[in-house]
């Protein structure tokens, strides 16, 4: 069992205040589970596992016994994620291999130049300012797919008519892209890891909110459109997405 689900046992009345770094611990029926409690501008209540814990968000008027009811009636759902295999760390060293839309390079740092540059399955990357090659890497791979991401939605736009008003990068955990209301489609740079049809698949996604911004069955309809086997691709996307190496390590 994870050592985030401790077979303890306390009454279920008993609700501990949260420590100094904010962490709350809520009684469930396999034990004690220790979460952060993050309180958000948002209209749903959410719960989020990884590798750095349990976080539960949910708007600020929601009492903190409806969230751990909810906990409570989630907790299968948290057994499994916690019992999910994690990311692997990614190492940044030369000879390292990265995913690339689909296919993988291989890291080649170069301490005597600047640049960045992919050739025949090669990524070599200049370092002669004192850059970290995880910071230069990092950086190369979110300039390439904005151009990517705007590329593509020029293109697929066009099957609708749909505008847009702008198309950003995104760092979120959990979600792929984004659609405001006034028009701006954020996409998750680590899309570019991920073959290009998955890409295609998000930007269709995220264009059919141009027409519905909800999940109907009009929304589904839309993408469908735009992109017809969108449930393989929604498939194949949520198996690939575990794959996708952990970027946090320090090179």
């Amino acid at each position: 069992m994870s050592s985030a689900l401790k077979q303890l046992r306390l009454p279920l009345d008993v609700s501990p205040r949260p420590d100094k770094v904010g962490n709350r611990q809520v009684q469930l029926a396999g034990g004690i589970l220790t979460y952060k409690l993050v309180r958000a501008r948002r209209r749903t209540m959410a719960l989020f596992v990884d590798g750095n814990g349990i976080e539960a968000r949910a708007p600020r008027h929601v009492a903190v016994s409806e969230i751990e009811t909810f906990m409570r009636e989630k907790e299968r759902w948290i057994r499994r994620r916690l019992a999910a295999p994690r990311r692997r760390p990614f190492v940044w060293e030369a000879g390292a291999t990265l995913p690339w839309l689909g296919q993988s390079v291989t890291l080649a740092p170069r301490v005597a130049e600047n640049s960045v540059r992919l050739s025949c399955g090669l990524l070599e990357v200049g370092l002669a300012d004192g850059a970290s090659l995880r910071e230069r890497v990092l950086a190369w791979i979110r300039e390439q797919a904005l151009v990517l991401f705007r590329e593509r939605v020029v293109a697929l736009s066009r099957v609708l008519d749909l505008t847009v008003s702008g198309v950003g990068l995104s760092n979120a955990k959990t979600r792929w892209g984004s659609c405001s209301a006034g028009g701006r489609i954020r996409l998750n740079w680590r899309l570019i890891l991920l073959p290009p049809h998955l890409v295609d698949y998000v930007v269709a996604h995220e264009l059919a909110h141009r027409r519905e911004l909800n999940h109907s069955v009009r929304f589904w309809n839309v993408v469908a459109t735009l992109y017809p086997r969108y449930r393989e691709a929604r498939r194949e996307l949520s198996a690939l997405s575990k794959t996708l190496p952990d970027f946090q390590g320090k090179s």
